[in-house]
């Protein structure tokens, strides 16, 4: 495993405070790392309280009680019961769900989690990702505080992000929240 390059610096908490659109666009080019393993952020996915695409729409729950906790601090789901999801927390029933990095922390690590060789598929998809980085339910609630789970922005956020409709949902289907990392070969999927 080694270091995140000199440079980058732990987003602080207050960072996910906004609105989720925005800060899934911010995202982009961050690094996102679990427990030392992990790897820049090429895409995300908002999603809002007021938008029927999300987990929120219809109110707390217990699946969904994280995405109404304080900012920074991990949602994590189960999908068609079998892959654990990934997202950060921002502003009370928002978050950003993170859908690939570009793996670059822990590569032997999330091979032997993922039993693939290919780097560009490690990571490529928020099933993956999520095998790939170690998530499961104990990181629910968690916060992005550098203790386990952190997100570290790099100097400057100068990065070409693409912007598109959201995958695997059936509402709101055209709403371009999902954000991407123009030029990454590590996208789950390319944008049209």
């Amino acid at each position: 495993m080694s270091d995140p390059p000199a440079g980058l610096t732990l987003a602080p908490l207050s960072f996910f405070e906004g609105d989720a659109v925005s800060i899934a666009r911010a995202l982009i080019g961050a690094t996102l790392i679990v427990r030392g393993v992990g790897g820049v952020i090429v895409e995300t996915e908002a999603y809002r309280g007021d938008d029927a695409a999300s987990h929120s729409f219809n109110g707390e729950t217990t699946r969904n009680r994280a995405m109404f906790g304080p900012p920074g601090h991990a949602y994590v789901y189960r999908s068609y019961g079998i892959h654990w999801c990934l997202n950060v927390v921002c502003a009370s029933g928002q978050a950003v769900l993170f859908r690939a990095i570009e793996p670059a922390f822990g590569l032997e690590t999330m091979r032997a989690r993922r039993a693939r060789e290919k780097t560009r598929e490690l990571c490529a998809g928020p099933g993956r990702l999520g095998q790939a980085l170690g998530i499961d339910h104990a990181d629910d609630g968690q916060p992005f505080d550098g203790s386990g789970l952190e997100i570290r922005t790099p100097p400057t956020s100068s990065v070409p992000v693409l912007a598109g409709p959201r995958i695997g949902i059936t509402k709101n289907v055209d709403i371009p929240w999902r954000f991407g990392l123009s030029g990454s070969s590590y996208l789950s999927r390319r944008f049209a």
